[in-house]
Protein backbone atom coordinates (compact mmCIF):
# COMPACT_ATOMS: atom_id res chain seq x y z
CA UNK A 1 0.00 0.00 0.00
CA UNK A 2 2.87 2.37 0.80
CA UNK A 3 4.46 1.76 -2.58
CA UNK A 4 1.11 2.27 -4.32
CA UNK A 5 0.62 5.50 -2.36
CA UNK A 6 4.11 6.62 -3.37
CA UNK A 7 3.39 5.89 -7.04
CA UNK A 8 0.09 7.79 -6.83
CA UNK A 9 1.91 10.75 -5.33
CA UNK A 10 4.51 10.69 -8.10
CA UNK A 11 1.77 10.59 -10.74
CA UNK A 12 -0.01 13.53 -9.12
CA UNK A 13 3.26 15.44 -8.99
CA UNK A 14 3.91 14.65 -12.64
CA UNK A 15 0.51 15.95 -13.72
CA UNK A 16 0.86 19.08 -11.57
CA UNK A 17 4.30 19.78 -13.05
CA UNK A 18 2.99 19.40 -16.60
CA UNK A 19 0.06 21.73 -15.82
CA UNK A 20 2.30 24.45 -14.37
CA UNK A 21 4.73 24.02 -17.27
CA UNK A 22 1.90 24.42 -19.79
CA UNK A 23 0.88 27.69 -18.12
CA UNK A 24 4.43 28.99 -18.22
CA UNK A 25 5.02 27.88 -21.81
CA UNK A 26 1.80 29.31 -23.19
CA UNK A 27 1.63 32.65 -21.40
CA UNK A 28 5.34 33.40 -21.83
CA UNK A 29 4.62 34.12 -25.48
CA UNK A 30 2.79 37.30 -24.44
CA UNK A 31 6.02 38.55 -22.87
CA UNK A 32 8.05 38.09 -26.06
CA UNK A 33 8.53 41.25 -28.15
CA UNK A 34 7.00 41.04 -31.58
CA UNK A 35 3.65 40.08 -32.99
CA UNK A 36 2.85 36.88 -34.91
CA UNK A 37 0.58 39.00 -37.09
CA UNK A 38 3.61 40.82 -38.50
CA UNK A 39 5.08 37.49 -39.59
CA UNK A 40 1.81 36.29 -41.07
CA UNK A 41 1.42 39.45 -43.12
CA UNK A 42 5.14 39.44 -44.14
CA UNK A 43 5.43 43.23 -44.32
CA UNK A 44 2.34 43.72 -46.45
CA UNK A 45 -0.29 46.35 -45.77
CA UNK A 46 -3.58 44.50 -46.06
CA UNK A 47 -7.02 45.89 -45.55
CA UNK A 48 -8.61 45.93 -42.09
CA UNK A 49 -10.93 43.16 -43.27
CA UNK A 50 -7.96 40.91 -44.11
CA UNK A 51 -6.35 41.60 -40.75
CA UNK A 52 -9.59 40.75 -38.96
CA UNK A 53 -9.93 37.51 -40.99
CA UNK A 54 -6.39 36.35 -40.17
CA UNK A 55 -6.81 37.31 -36.52
CA UNK A 56 -10.00 35.28 -36.25
CA UNK A 57 -8.53 32.33 -38.16
CA UNK A 58 -5.65 31.91 -35.69
CA UNK A 59 -7.70 32.85 -32.62
CA UNK A 60 -5.60 35.93 -31.89
CA UNK A 61 -8.74 37.95 -31.07
CA UNK A 62 -9.68 35.73 -28.11
CA UNK A 63 -8.79 36.51 -24.47
CA UNK A 64 -5.52 34.86 -23.36
CA UNK A 65 -7.26 32.48 -20.95
CA UNK A 66 -9.57 31.26 -23.70
CA UNK A 67 -6.63 30.83 -26.09
CA UNK A 68 -4.95 28.73 -23.39
CA UNK A 69 -8.00 26.51 -22.87
CA UNK A 70 -8.37 26.01 -26.62
CA UNK A 71 -4.68 25.13 -26.90
CA UNK A 72 -4.74 22.66 -24.00
CA UNK A 73 -7.92 21.07 -25.31
CA UNK A 74 -6.33 20.65 -28.71
CA UNK A 75 -3.14 19.16 -27.22
CA UNK A 76 -5.17 16.61 -25.24
CA UNK A 77 -6.85 15.58 -28.49
CA UNK A 78 -3.61 15.44 -30.46
CA UNK A 79 -4.05 18.81 -32.14
CA UNK A 80 -0.92 20.92 -31.54
CA UNK A 81 -2.11 23.83 -33.63
CA UNK A 82 -1.20 25.31 -37.00
CA UNK A 83 2.34 26.33 -37.90
CA UNK A 84 2.57 29.97 -38.96
CA UNK A 85 5.65 29.49 -41.13
CA UNK A 86 4.95 26.06 -42.69
CA UNK A 87 1.18 26.51 -43.07
CA UNK A 88 0.45 22.97 -41.87
CA UNK A 89 -0.32 21.04 -38.69
CA UNK A 90 2.36 21.37 -36.04
CA UNK A 91 2.15 17.63 -35.37
CA UNK A 92 3.07 16.93 -39.00
CA UNK A 93 5.95 19.41 -38.84
CA UNK A 94 7.29 17.69 -35.74
CA UNK A 95 6.88 14.20 -37.19
CA UNK A 96 8.91 15.18 -40.25
CA UNK A 97 11.80 16.27 -38.00
CA UNK A 98 11.47 13.75 -35.17
CA UNK A 99 13.31 10.75 -36.74
CA UNK A 100 16.55 12.71 -37.11
CA UNK A 101 16.48 13.95 -33.51
CA UNK A 102 15.57 10.50 -32.16
CA UNK A 103 18.42 8.93 -34.11
CA UNK A 104 20.82 11.59 -32.88
CA UNK A 105 19.74 11.12 -29.25
CA UNK A 106 19.83 7.32 -29.47
CA UNK A 107 23.38 7.21 -30.81
CA UNK A 108 24.48 9.86 -28.32
CA UNK A 109 22.83 7.85 -25.52
CA UNK A 110 24.71 4.71 -26.55
CA UNK A 111 28.01 6.62 -26.56
CA UNK A 112 27.25 8.21 -23.19
CA UNK A 113 26.39 4.85 -21.63
CA UNK A 114 29.32 2.91 -23.05
CA UNK A 115 32.12 5.46 -22.68
CA UNK A 116 30.80 7.17 -19.54
CA UNK A 117 30.33 3.95 -17.58
CA UNK A 118 33.60 2.48 -18.89
CA UNK A 119 35.57 5.57 -17.84
CA UNK A 120 33.94 5.77 -14.41
CA UNK A 121 34.29 2.06 -13.64
CA UNK A 122 37.90 1.96 -14.82
CA UNK A 123 38.85 4.95 -12.67
CA UNK A 124 37.03 3.63 -9.59
CA UNK A 125 38.56 0.15 -9.74
CA UNK A 126 42.03 1.69 -10.09
CA UNK A 127 41.59 4.41 -7.47
CA UNK A 128 44.79 6.27 -6.65
CA UNK A 129 46.79 4.84 -9.55
CA UNK A 130 48.02 6.56 -12.70
CA UNK A 131 45.06 5.07 -14.57
CA UNK A 132 42.63 6.80 -12.24
CA UNK A 133 44.46 10.12 -12.51
CA UNK A 134 44.65 9.87 -16.31
CA UNK A 135 40.91 9.18 -16.61
CA UNK A 136 39.99 12.02 -14.24
CA UNK A 137 42.24 14.53 -16.00
CA UNK A 138 40.93 13.48 -19.42
CA UNK A 139 37.31 13.82 -18.28
CA UNK A 140 38.05 17.23 -16.78
CA UNK A 141 39.59 18.47 -20.04
CA UNK A 142 36.72 17.16 -22.18
CA UNK A 143 34.20 18.63 -19.73
CA UNK A 144 35.52 22.11 -20.48
CA UNK A 145 34.78 21.78 -24.21
CA UNK A 146 31.44 23.40 -25.23
CA UNK A 147 29.23 21.50 -27.66
CA UNK A 148 29.73 23.95 -30.53
CA UNK A 149 33.52 23.78 -30.12
CA UNK A 150 33.36 19.98 -30.13
CA UNK A 151 31.22 20.10 -33.30
CA UNK A 152 33.69 22.40 -35.11
CA UNK A 153 36.66 20.29 -33.97
CA UNK A 154 35.04 17.04 -35.07
CA UNK A 155 34.18 18.49 -38.47
CA UNK A 156 37.69 19.84 -38.96
CA UNK A 157 39.47 16.65 -37.90
CA UNK A 158 37.29 13.69 -38.87
CA UNK A 159 35.43 15.17 -41.86
CA UNK A 160 37.80 17.66 -43.48
CA UNK A 161 41.29 16.37 -42.70
CA UNK A 162 40.74 12.61 -42.37
CA UNK A 163 37.59 12.36 -44.51
CA UNK A 164 36.19 9.54 -42.42
CA UNK A 165 32.68 10.91 -41.93
CA UNK A 166 30.34 13.33 -43.73
CA UNK A 167 29.95 16.73 -42.13
CA UNK A 168 26.57 17.88 -43.44
CA UNK A 169 23.06 16.51 -43.78
CA UNK A 170 21.33 13.43 -42.38
CA UNK A 171 21.78 11.06 -45.32
CA UNK A 172 19.29 8.76 -47.03
CA UNK A 173 18.40 5.26 -45.93
CA UNK A 174 19.09 3.63 -42.59
CA UNK A 175 22.83 2.97 -42.71
CA UNK A 176 23.63 6.19 -44.53
CA UNK A 177 21.70 8.10 -41.87
CA UNK A 178 23.60 6.31 -39.10
CA UNK A 179 26.87 7.16 -40.84
CA UNK A 180 25.91 10.84 -41.07
CA UNK A 181 24.87 10.95 -37.40
CA UNK A 182 28.05 9.50 -35.88
CA UNK A 183 29.95 12.79 -35.75
CA UNK A 184 26.99 14.86 -34.48
CA UNK A 185 26.24 12.20 -31.85
CA UNK A 186 29.85 12.24 -30.67
CA UNK A 187 29.85 16.02 -30.35
CA UNK A 188 26.52 15.93 -28.51
CA UNK A 189 27.60 13.12 -26.17
CA UNK A 190 31.03 14.48 -25.19
CA UNK A 191 30.00 16.64 -22.23
CA UNK A 192 27.54 14.05 -20.95
CA UNK A 193 30.13 11.28 -21.12
CA UNK A 194 32.21 13.39 -18.74
CA UNK A 195 29.28 13.84 -16.35
CA UNK A 196 28.31 10.15 -16.29
CA UNK A 197 31.96 9.13 -15.96
CA UNK A 198 32.52 11.35 -12.92
CA UNK A 199 29.26 10.35 -11.24
CA UNK A 200 29.99 6.65 -11.84
CA UNK A 201 33.49 6.95 -10.40
CA UNK A 202 32.29 8.84 -7.33
CA UNK A 203 29.40 6.44 -6.64
CA UNK A 204 31.53 3.32 -7.06
CA UNK A 205 34.41 4.67 -4.93
CA UNK A 206 31.87 5.35 -2.20
CA UNK A 207 30.55 1.78 -2.42
CA UNK A 208 34.03 0.22 -2.52
CA UNK A 209 34.71 1.69 0.94
CA UNK A 210 31.56 0.20 2.47
CA UNK A 211 31.74 -2.57 5.05
CA UNK A 212 29.54 -4.99 3.16
CA UNK A 213 32.00 -4.96 0.25
CA UNK A 214 34.86 -5.86 2.59
CA UNK A 215 32.75 -8.67 4.06
CA UNK A 216 31.90 -10.03 0.61
CA UNK A 217 35.58 -9.92 -0.35
CA UNK A 218 36.65 -11.68 2.86
CA UNK A 219 34.18 -14.47 2.11
CA UNK A 220 36.24 -15.34 -0.94
CA UNK A 221 33.90 -14.04 -3.64
CA UNK A 222 35.55 -13.21 -6.94
CA UNK A 223 36.33 -9.55 -7.48
CA UNK A 224 34.16 -9.38 -10.59
CA UNK A 225 31.19 -10.77 -8.67
CA UNK A 226 31.74 -8.37 -5.77
CA UNK A 227 31.88 -5.44 -8.18
CA UNK A 228 28.78 -6.54 -10.06
CA UNK A 229 26.57 -7.52 -7.13
CA UNK A 230 27.69 -5.26 -4.29
CA UNK A 231 29.35 -2.23 -5.86
CA UNK A 232 27.92 -1.40 -9.26
CA UNK A 233 24.33 -2.32 -8.38
CA UNK A 234 24.32 -0.10 -5.30
CA UNK A 235 25.97 2.70 -7.29
CA UNK A 236 23.22 2.65 -9.92
CA UNK A 237 20.99 5.01 -7.90
CA UNK A 238 22.89 8.27 -8.48
CA UNK A 239 23.88 7.14 -11.98
CA UNK A 240 20.24 6.62 -12.98
CA UNK A 241 19.21 9.92 -11.38
CA UNK A 242 21.77 11.89 -13.39
CA UNK A 243 20.94 9.92 -16.55
CA UNK A 244 17.29 10.90 -16.25
CA UNK A 245 18.21 14.56 -15.97
CA UNK A 246 20.32 14.29 -19.12
CA UNK A 247 17.35 13.55 -21.37
CA UNK A 248 16.11 17.12 -21.46
CA UNK A 249 19.69 18.31 -21.80
CA UNK A 250 20.17 16.20 -24.90
CA UNK A 251 17.05 17.63 -26.51
CA UNK A 252 18.09 21.21 -25.77
CA UNK A 253 21.74 20.74 -26.76
CA UNK A 254 20.72 19.10 -30.02
CA UNK A 255 19.76 22.53 -31.41
CA UNK A 256 23.43 23.58 -31.46
CA UNK A 257 24.62 20.30 -32.95
CA UNK A 258 21.89 20.13 -35.59
CA UNK A 259 22.66 23.68 -36.73
CA UNK A 260 26.39 22.94 -36.93
CA UNK A 261 25.92 19.75 -38.98
CA UNK A 262 22.97 20.92 -41.08
CA UNK A 263 20.52 18.39 -39.65
CA UNK A 264 16.77 18.88 -40.03
CA UNK A 265 15.73 17.93 -36.51
CA UNK A 266 13.65 19.36 -33.69
CA UNK A 267 16.56 21.38 -32.33
CA UNK A 268 17.15 23.37 -35.49
CA UNK A 269 13.37 23.67 -35.94
CA UNK A 270 13.11 25.25 -32.48
CA UNK A 271 15.75 27.85 -33.33
CA UNK A 272 14.03 28.72 -36.61
CA UNK A 273 10.60 28.91 -34.99
CA UNK A 274 11.81 31.24 -32.23
CA UNK A 275 13.41 33.51 -34.82
CA UNK A 276 10.24 33.60 -36.93
CA UNK A 277 7.79 33.91 -34.01
CA UNK A 278 6.11 30.61 -34.87
CA UNK A 279 4.60 30.28 -31.41
CA UNK A 280 2.62 27.04 -31.95
CA UNK A 281 5.77 25.15 -32.96
CA UNK A 282 7.81 26.66 -30.11
CA UNK A 283 5.14 25.75 -27.58
CA UNK A 284 4.87 22.19 -28.89
CA UNK A 285 8.64 21.55 -28.80
CA UNK A 286 9.10 23.10 -25.35
CA UNK A 287 6.20 21.07 -23.94
CA UNK A 288 7.71 17.96 -25.52
CA UNK A 289 11.03 18.66 -23.78
CA UNK A 290 9.30 19.26 -20.45
CA UNK A 291 7.17 16.13 -20.82
CA UNK A 292 10.16 13.94 -21.65
CA UNK A 293 12.12 15.35 -18.71
CA UNK A 294 9.29 14.86 -16.21
CA UNK A 295 8.26 11.40 -17.43
CA UNK A 296 11.82 10.05 -17.62
CA UNK A 297 12.63 11.27 -14.12
CA UNK A 298 9.40 9.75 -12.78
CA UNK A 299 10.28 6.42 -14.44
CA UNK A 300 13.79 6.61 -12.96
CA UNK A 301 12.33 7.16 -9.49
CA UNK A 302 10.14 4.10 -9.90
CA UNK A 303 12.96 1.94 -11.26
CA UNK A 304 15.19 2.85 -8.34
CA UNK A 305 12.84 1.04 -5.96
CA UNK A 306 13.59 -2.16 -7.89
CA UNK A 307 17.28 -1.59 -8.58
CA UNK A 308 18.25 -0.39 -5.10
CA UNK A 309 16.75 -2.54 -2.29
CA UNK A 310 17.45 0.25 0.23
CA UNK A 311 15.12 2.60 -1.67
CA UNK A 312 12.36 0.00 -1.71
CA UNK A 313 12.84 -0.61 2.02
CA UNK A 314 12.62 3.09 2.68
CA UNK A 315 9.38 3.36 0.71
CA UNK A 316 7.92 0.46 2.62
CA UNK A 317 8.92 1.96 5.94
CA UNK A 318 6.98 5.11 5.24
Amino acid sequence: MSIAKSLTGKLAGLLLTLFLASLLVFFSRFLVPGDPMSFLLRGRKPSPESVALVTEQFGLDLPPWQQYLNWVGGVLHGDLGWSLQYRQDVSQVLMDRLPVTLGLMFLAGVMITVFGLAAGITAALNKGTWIDRTVVVTLTVFGAVPSFVAAISFIGLFAVQLGWFPSFGSGEGFWDTVWHLILPSGALALVYVVLIGKVTRSAMVDQLDREHVEVATSRGLRRSEVVRRHVFRNALGPIMTVSGMLMAGLLVSSSIIESAFGLSGLGSLLVQSVDRLDFPVVQAIVMLVVTVFVVVNAVVDVLQTFVDPRTAAGAGAR
